[in-house]
């Protein structure tokens, strides 16, 4: 295989693991800014990278498409590996802008946090509490000593994250919940209605991969 040949395969098989459905070869093509007649051998070498017994995924010509499916052989492995998963998470545009806030300025108070945002957070606080994505961290030596909120481990897994010097920038964020791509392995920001604001206030500029992880491959059905 040339060396743009083992290029191209190489950036179909992502291409396939981020996507949720079947991607159909004219899609791909267009996508990718290939000639069909180019991209087939490399779709073919990609099925047939994954056909060996050694391999528990397969990519397989669906309903139009291509995608990248959990072998018949392993179904019931993978379904008993599924049910100990936490479930999805919906987080609304306040909430995420909220998270974000903590996540760059930790440990912030509610106090900071209304005085970033412009509006009372107490409720959303709450909600991120319930869901174990943010706790407290003690109470800050000022008047009144407010609570001190933080990030959790949580917080990581449910945004893919090694620590806290893997976030990305504040305007990478801003993107990502624009684009309704906030939510990574699993998590999923919910539909707001109103516009979507600017997070004032925060930038910070770590060093960092600005791409989001990409979610795990669906199991098919048995005989799909």
């Amino acid at each position: 295989m040339s060396e743009t040949n083992a290029e191209l395969v190489s950036c179909l098989e992502a291409v396939l693991f981020a996507s949720p459905e079947p991607v159909e070869p004219e899609r791909l093509a267009q996508m990718l800014g290939v000639e069909k007649s180019l991209l087939q051998p490399a779709l073919e070498a990609l099925v047939a990278a994954y056909a060996g017994d050694e391999r528990g995924i397969e990519v397989r010509y669906v309903a139009g498409g291509y995608r990248m499916l959990t072998k018949a052989q392993h179904h019931e492995s993978v379904r008993k590996f599924l049910r100990g998963l936490k479930p999805p998470l919906r987080l609304s545009l306040p909430a995420l802008e909220t998270l974000a806030v903590i996540a760059y300025r930790q440990p912030v108070t509610a106090p900071e946090i209304k005085d970033i945002r412009g509006v009372d957070a107490s409720g959303v606080l709450n909600t991120l509490l319930e869901k174990k994505l943010i706790t407290t961290a003690g109470r800050k030596d000022v008047v009144g000593k407010p609570i001190l909120y933080r990030t959790t481990r949580d917080f990581l897994l449910r945004f893919g994250l090694g620590g806290l010097k893997d976030l990305p920038t504040m305007k990478e964020f801003e993107e990502m919940v624009r684009a309704g791509l906030a939510g990574t392995d699993g998590l999923e920001s919910a539909p707001e209605p109103a516009a979507q604001p600017e997070l004032p206030g925060l930038n910070p500029e770590p060093a960092l991969d600005s791409s989001s992880p990409a979610p795990a491959p669906e199991s098919a059905e048995p005989g799909a």
